[in-house]
């Protein structure tokens, strides 16, 4: 299994791990720490000297009740740190939904848009379709990060996003978008309540019908919250690490082949754990 991006071939025969680097002021779980150019370079070597086999750079907070921002604020913010990890030789992700962002982007040779909003927003198919071989993330969300929330999906929820995501994906490979450059995301905590994320986890093999690889963004999310809070008092998201560190695991168990994580070390070091006991299953040794 390969993930086609800008400048690498990417083998998913095992899951990799994508190290979350926010340059927002505002983002649920590690907001304004790493703003800075220098603060952010840190942090981008930090996870890579972890063990992070892409890194995810994001300049918009998507939190629940987030307000957008312009593109050329979010360009402001990003552009500067992707100028200069470019050079770490390693898979580039930029979280973005605006086609201009991801044009700047791609100009400076990024590898992969992560887009939360699966390239509806006005021009950024032809943004991407234009490209001959950038790697692209769609993921499920229902409504936007202002309202997601308040009103969150009625009905079966892996049907309704697994059928969301064939048809994402089948909008891209129409616009001549080779399905080696498509990885899908469920969208864990985008408009979905605690029970239906859960669900997309317990039935992660039906979104794996769709033939695509999968990401899975489980990291210090608000269902993980939810299900691990004692005695009324819900963890916040930076004493989450157990919950992530469980639900990354499972979702590999059940064939994500990408991991959007806060944790890099941790979550290196688990998934090793899985894999050496995945190893003694497959070989029969004793």
């Amino acid at each position: 299994m390969i993930w086609q991006t800008t400048r690498f071939t990417i083998d998913i025969s095992r899951p990799k791990v994508m190290g979350i680097v926010n340059v927002t002021p505002d983002s649920f779980s590690d907001g304004g720490r790493h703003r800075g150019l220098e603060a952010a370079m840190r942090h981008c070597e930090r996870l890579l000297d972890e063990g992070a086999d892409i890194l995810d750079i994001g300049g918009e907070s998507t939190r629940p009740g987030a307000e957008s921002v312009p593109a050329d604020e979010e360009i402001d913010r990003v552009m500067p740190l992707l100028r200069e990890a470019v050079r770490f030789g390693v898979p580039l992700s930029v979280d973005t939904s605006k086609p201009d962002v991801m044009r700047a982007a791609l100009e400076v040779g990024v590898d992969i848009i992560n887009d939360i909003r699966a390239l509806r927003e006005p021009g950024a198919m032809e943004v991407v379709a234009a490209h001959p071989a950038c790697g692209i993330c769609l993921m499920h969300m229902h409504g936007d990060p202002q309202t997601m929330q308040a009103a969150p999906m009625k009905g079966d929820v892996v049907s309704v996003v697994r059928d969301f995501l064939v048809r994402a994906a089948a909008q891209a490979v129409s616009r001549g978008v080779s399905a080696a450059r498509i990885v899908l995301d469920p969208g864990i905590g985008f408009g979905k309540t605690v029970a239906q994320n859960f669900s997309l986890l317990a039935r992660q093999g039906e979104l794996l019908e769709t033939g695509y690889p999968l990401l899975a963004g489980w990291s210090r999310k608000s269902s993980l919250g939810s299900v691990a809070a004692r005695k009324g008092k819900v963890p916040e998201p930076g004493q989450r690490l157990g919950a992530s560190l469980a639900a990354a695991v499972l979702a590999a168990e059940r064939g994500a082949r990408v991991l959007r994580v806060h944790d890099v070390r941790e979550t290196v070091q688990a998934l090793a754990v899985w894999s050496a006991v995945r190893n003694q299953a497959v070989s029969g040794d004793h």
